[in-house]
């Protein structure tokens, strides 16, 4: 094994494995399933608080700004508790930390559908958080558990599918349920499959399977290290999000900008100093895992912009049904959901950074082809389009998680898990905070400082849209182009090692 691919003051990597396969090979299907409803089922959730959202203003009789933060305190919780659940379950056990986060997410469901008031529905929506975010930390950690070395690839693109149908389902399920039904009833909707999985983990997932190479004695929790890093997460995912519309150069901005970076430096000198930190920094020492996280980062920065920005092209530019427009949102993700089963299975093959190269050059492709788009493009055109960038988003998405993965010690996937799910979360705000602030800043400076609703219906104001769309596509091809440079760069190390029994 070459120096690059060793991490300091931890245990080597674990190898790829050509050992046949167990005679228990079936329990990796019946685990994974056991993991899927999960995932998919809180995957979903998080799309379909977005439909219901205008509902829930007028229920509780507060604005579109206050009930916003129905879909912000939930981001922020897991984002902020994604790595220490991570760290934790490394510690106490992957499937009971999957368990109880069930337990919350149901009651957090729950509890939301019954909240008498607009403060405790905030409330039950943390508490649901709380569980997801338990259960993201630990559900790519134990589908690599459960399946060979050598079927890392396998694990990582059926996992991806799982979560592309529970993004691409939600929305379309919560939109039927809302024309007959009140915005209740898509949480008593959730109780069902999370019931459903909390009783096939309880029955299927063996600690001993899904936390292997926990240590003999249970080390310290790192309360400061967790306590640091939440604190900089929910106080950068907030500065880049900016929901109070502050102005940039404002006090509150670079106070909040400096205390972050204060925080940040406090985390990373207390991480190197204690004897059991909640991430071991000394990870970065290696020069694939760092690339692999950096080109991760880029990726989903470009990415999240088609998420976003599609939706408002599609209804408030092209003034498409709100049905037919998740009919072209869906190709995207089952683009995704096809890609990522074959680049997995393949990159278990023939090797992972091909596919992870492939996939961002079809990346570039296609944010060149966005930027094309006008406010007359023919529909099949940008169908066409919307399922490529898709396929791309597969075939580089899991690869370049499985390069993450295999560069690491396997007591170290809970954690490591948790940073691949919040590298993704923290692209995805950032790339969603740049593109409306590029179309936005292009609409005001042409004198448009309009509600993005009203686009549709003036010419001038929807050629502004586009003059900014096409800007915020020249940033995503910019970020498409690194993370490209990044993955051409990065060389994982190909062992081959027979799996300890």
């Amino acid at each position: 094994m070459t120096d690059s691919s060793r991490v300091s003051g931890t245990e080597p990597p674990a190898p790829r494995s050509t050992r046949p396969t167990s005679p228990d090979d079936s329990y990796k299907w019946k685990a994974f399933a056991a993991i899927a409803i999960s995932f998919v089922t809180m995957v979903a959730s998080m799309s379909m608080v977005f439909v219901g959202l205008s509902q829930i203003a007028d229920h509780f009789d507060v604005t579109l700004r206050s009930v916003s933060w129905v879909v912000i305190a939930q981001g922020l919780t897991i984002s902020a508790l994604m790595m220490p659940m991570g760290r934790l379950a490394d510690i106490i056990g992957r499937r009971k930390v999957h368990l109880i986060g069930l337990v919350l997410f149901g009651g957090g469901a729950v509890f939301t559908a019954l909240a008498p008031t607009f403060g405790l529905l905030i409330t039950a929506r943390v508490v649901t958080a709380i569980g997801n975010s338990m259960g993201q930390s630990v559900g790519t950690a134990m589908v690599i558990s459960v399946f060979p070395a050598r079927e890392r690839g396998k694990a990582i693109g059926s996992q991806t599918t799982a979560v592309a149908l529970g993004g691409a389902s939600g929305p379309i399920i919560a939109g039927l349920m809302l024309q007959w039904l009140p915005w209740q009833a898509m949480f008593w909707a959730l109780t069902i499959p999370i019931g459903i999985a909390f009783v096939a983990g309880y029955f299927i997932l063996d600690e001993n399977r899904v936390s292997p190479n926990r240590p003999q004695q249970r080390p310290s929790f790192d309360w400061l290290g967790a306590i640091l890093s939440g604190a900089t997460v929910i106080i950068a995912v907030i500065l880049i999000n900016n929901p109070f519309g502050v102005p940039v150069l404002s006090p509150l901005i670079l106070g909040g900008t400096v205390t972050a970076v204060m925080l940040f430096t406090v985390f990373v000198w207390w991480e190197i100093k204690t004897d059991s930190p909640m991430l071991e920094l000394r990870l970065f020492r290696n020069l694939i895992f760092t690339m692999a996280v950096a080109t991760r980062f880029l990726g989903f920065l470009g990415t999240t912009a088609v998420r976003f920005l599609m939706p408002i092209y599609l209804i408030s530019l092209r003034s498409l049904e709100e049905a037919a427009a998740g009919g072209v949102l869906f190709l995207t993700s089952l683009g995704m959901g096809i890609a990522a089963q074959s680049s997995g299975r393949l990159g278990d093959k023939f090797g992972e950074r091909p596919f992870a190269i492939f996939g961002f050059v079809m990346l570039v492709v296609t944010a060149v082809a966005f930027m094309t788009f006008t406010s007359d493009t023919e529909m099949w055109k940008v169908m066409v389009v919307m399922l490529v960038n898709g396929l791309a988003m597969g075939l580089w998405n899991v690869p370049n998680n499985s390069i993450i993965m295999g560069a690491v010690p396997r007591g170290s996937l809970g954690v490591v898990g948790a940073l691949t799910n919040l590298t993704r979360n923290v692209g995805n705000v950032t790339g969603q905070a740049i593109g409306s602030a590029t179309i936005v800043g292009v609409m005001v400076s042409e004198g448009f400082d309009i509600p993005l609703s009203e686009i549709g219906g003036d010419q001038a104001a929807g050629r502004s849209f586009m003059n900014g769309w096409r800007l915020a596509y020249v940033f995503v091809t910019a970020f498409s182009l690194l993370g490209l440079l990044l993955s051409i760069l990065t060389k994982p190390v190909r062992a081959e090692q027979t799996e300890p029994d």
